[in-house]
């Protein structure tokens, strides 16, 4: 069985120290080291276990972003992607979850005859989870979040959806969305050969132009998101070490401790 496969990636910051712009109020990106998003690739990978029992499939890797996240494509297809697209214009700068799910079901819909959509719970730079579930309803697909488990025979999915206090058993039918969770699977690495194919591949880079998109649906200006405030978290302070002869005596200067800050009476 061939199937098409896509998958949604974000390239993010690899730091702690985000930088914000106190203007836009978006992520400062300039000079900061970028990686995949975790959880995108647990989606990935997730893909390519399809294609592995499934040989004849064809994964597509859609990305969005600056011209660096070709790097993120090239890194993709080293792993075992098909092909890879960059969604790249100013026009599509400073979307939030909106707009950028916008641009991503354009992209969908000019790459035509999918099977399954497959994107990570959340980007880390971010931690809204809202672009998977938005690309469902704009497509018109059913989704199921958090997946945590996959098998599929055929054009039947059977997916284990994790809940805070347990998890759901789901059966869906192709064509559907999926966003995946660290507990996935464990991603693969990049073969040597992979690499070597992948930084020759022609990758694809798609505007507003040839998403054929309408402009008041991307971008800033488009997006309906306001960020009240921006910031860094000032780090924490140092903790009390407890350091007596015994442990009875740690022990009640931990109880006096806790009884100053009235956490215990």
């Amino acid at each position: 069985m061939a199937l098409k496969i896509i998958v949604c990636a974000k390239q993010v910051p690899d730091t702690n120290e985000v930088k914000i712009d106190p203007v836009k109020n978006t992520l400062i990106r300039e000079g900061v080291p970028s990686i995949l998003n975790h959880d995108d690739a647990n989606a990935l990978e997730e893909a390519l276990k399809v294609k592995d029992q499934y040989p004849d499939t064809h994964i597509t890797v859609v990305t969005m972003g600056p011209p660096q996240a070709k790097d993120l494509l090239i890194e993709c297809m080293a792993m075992g992607a098909d092909e890879g697209i960059l969604l790249s214009d100013r026009a599509l700068g400073g979307s939030d979850t909106w707009a950028t799910s916008n641009a991503i079901a354009a992209a969908a819909r000019k790459i035509g005859d999918y099977d399954l959509i497959f994107a990570g719970r959340q980007a880390i730079d971010g931690d809204t989870a809202q672009v998977g579930p938005q690309v469902a309803e704009k497509l018109g697909l059913p989704q199921v979040t958090y997946v945590k488990e996959f098998a599929i025979d055929g054009k039947e999915i059977t997916v284990k959806r994790a809940l805070e206090d347990g998890y759901e058993l789901i059966k869906i039918q192709l064509p559907c969305v999926l966003t995946a969770i660290k507990e996935l699977n464990t991603p693969r690495y990049m073969s040597v050969g992979g690499i070597y194919d992948a930084v020759k591949a022609d990758i694809k880079v798609w505007g507003a132009k040839e998403l054929e998109i309408d402009l008041n649906t991307v971008g800033l200006d488009a997006s309906p998101t306001n960020v009240f405030r921006s910031f860094t978290p000032a780090p924490k302070g140092k903790g009390i070490m407890l350091d007596k002869d015994t442990a009875e005596e740690n022990a009640q200067a931990l109880l006096e401790k806790l009884q100053e800050k009235y956490i215990i009476a």
